[in-house]
């Protein structure tokens, strides 16, 4: 049981075949110390069991919207002290860069680079998507953004097409929870105060 005192992290999952073992990350970040919020994109629904995640995070599952006027009961998020987005996908990190906002995730992303929330993004992409110019543009423009993308030589190196299967396993959502780490323990060092939470997450 997560404590109140407990950092939140919010978890991002985008609809790659890594999303179906988020439960990886979610149990590692409760081991942590963190109180893990997992939001979908609508795509990442197809991969990800709800059921089981919402038992183990003691929250729900999140990938809309809130109906006007609360009619469904939901609360709203607390504000994040991370945001990990994992597994990342090829459209997810492009409509980000390029301020798209047409669901909930995207618009929590939107806010965070504004509020200066750290966010570590894990892509699950393969070499020949992550040539297209777009892309090599996107992960600029969101790291002189601030946000620590684990991609290229001496990081995360992107898969050969076809081979995507059989980089599940060995998928590092160590690595992204690592650097989350370490991007709050700096900005806790310098002092920095991030705003409320985004307007996406009420």
């Amino acid at each position: 049981m997560a404590l109140i005192n407990d950092p939140v992290l919010y978890v991002i999952a985008c609809g790659a075949g890594p999303a179906g073992q988020v439960t990886r990350l979610v149990s590692d970040a409760r081991a942590r110390g963190w109180d893990p919020y997992l939001i979908a994109t609508p795509a990442a629904l197809e991969f990800i069991d709800v059921p089981e995640l919402e038992t183990q995070t003691g929250h729900p599952v999140r990938s809309e919207y809130r109906k006007p006027g609360n009619a469904d009961g939901s609360r709203s998020l607390p504000k994040a002290d991370a945001i990990i987005v994992a597994p990342a996908t090829y459209n997810t990190i492009n409509k980000w860069a390029n301020g798209i906002s047409d669901n909930f995730a995207l618009g929590i992303l939107a806010e965070a680079v504004g509020l200066r929330i750290p966010v570590v993004v894990l892509p699950f992409v393969n070499s020949a998507l992550a040539a297209h110019p777009a892309f090599q543009r996107s992960v600029t423009l969101l790291r002189d953004a601030g946000i620590d993308v684990i991609h290229g030589p001496g990081r995360l190196e992107p898969h050969p097409p076809g081979t995507g299967g059989s980089r599940f396993e060995t998928f590092p959502w160590g690595l992204a929870l690592n650097e989350a780490e370490a991007q709050r323990h700096l900005r806790n060092q310098s002092g920095g105060q991030q705003q409320d939470a985004p307007q996406s997450a009420l």
